[in-house]
């Protein structure tokens, strides 16, 4: 019996529904664990956190979302973008920000569409920015997470748990695609990739491992980041692989900023290894320096994007007869 047709039809129903049933066992979790939680101790756990670490994870903070920001410069340069290099990293904060916070749709698509639009590039051509920073960062996340894995898979526990093997086979996988996304630039001899009516200007050899560089980069200052916040008392790269795992379960998920399943998956990796109090407490000052602080940042910025030109030179002509 053929199963390839039948397949062909469930296909989109699970394509469908596999979010929302992960969003739920992730929220089941959650709500699980929540009840485990003694709130007054992670409050006096936040409060306890050195000053310094909390300042070094602000300014880590804010290289991580420079950085990432970055990634719509290589966008802008492949897809030949007729906008400037100042304005394309202001809009890519503004939308970053927003994306960690409400989501990839509002953030990562919509918010970018109606800023560059507005600075008058063509939808495709925003796609095609849009996306090579997606190519960025989830290429950085294959390269480190796909590393991790293989060499050192973080321990979990409970209904998180997988074994050694099966977490460094889905390590080798992830090297896989990432070499594979290298050799296709490298060797495919294409300018660019056609899908129906839609084009994607292909990087070449040095520009993708660029991609790859910085993208590695960004997951590694975030989890330098929780690992300053834990004090340096977990070893990092259980750390970086508990924080890449956590921002692929809150992908899949779609839970706006993982809200709850950063702390879950968190949680889980370090079990045994801190009181869970003290995680927590890590955490909640790790979302506050990577999530609330650029949003903080990003909430003026883009309301004075969102003030046309004439608004803001009657204005500024209104100041000077008030002056005078």
């Amino acid at each position: 019996m053929n199963a390839g047709p039948a397949l062909k039809r469930l296909w989109p129903h699970a394509r469908r529904w596999l979010p929302w049933l992960l969003a739920a066992a992730v929220l089941y979790l959650v709500a699980q664990q929540a009840r485990e939680v003694e709130w007054a101790k992670v409050w006096a756990a936040l409060q306890a956190l050195p000053l310094r670490h909390i300042l070094i994870s602000v300014a880590l903070a804010l290289c991580a979302h420079t950085l990432f920001s970055s990634y719509d410069l290589i966008g802008r340069w492949l897809a030949k973008a007729r906008i400037t290099r100042a304005r394309t990293l202001a809009t890519a904060a503004i939308a970053y920000a927003f994306n960690l916070n409400f989501g990839a749709l509002i953030g990562g698509v919509g918010m970018r569409l109606r800023l560059y639009t507005r600075a008058g590039l063509s939808p495709g051509t925003v796609g095609q920015v849009v996306t090579h920073s997606f190519i960025a960062n989830w290429l950085g996340w294959c390269w480190v997470l796909g590393t991790v894995l293989v060499l050192s898979p973080p321990r979990l526990q409970g209904e998180w748990a997988l074994g050694m093997v099966a977490l460094r086979g889905m390590g080798a996988v992830l090297l896989v695609v990432a070499a594979g996304y290298h050799a296709l630039c490298a060797f495919s001899g294409k300018s660019e990739l056609r899908w129906r009516e839609h084009t994607l200007p292909l990087a070449r050899s040095r520009v993708a491992l660029l991609q790859a560089v910085m993208g590695a980069t960004v997951w590694m200052l975030m989890a330098l980041s929780l690992w300053n916040l834990l004090q340096g008392r977990v070893p990092y790269p259980t750390v970086l692989g508990a924080l890449l795992l956590a921002g692929v379960a809150g992908a899949l998920t779609h839970v706006p900023s993982g809200l709850g399943v950063l702390e879950a998956v968190v949680a889980a990796a370090l079990a045994g290894m801190l009181p869970l109090d003290e995680v927590l407490a890590a955490v909640l000052a790790y979302r506050a320096a990577h999530y609330l602080l650029p949003l903080a940042l990003a909430l003026p910025a883009y309301g004075f994007s969102e003030m046309s030109p004439s608004k803001r030179a009657g204005r500024g002509r209104a100041a000077q007869r008030q002056a005078t």
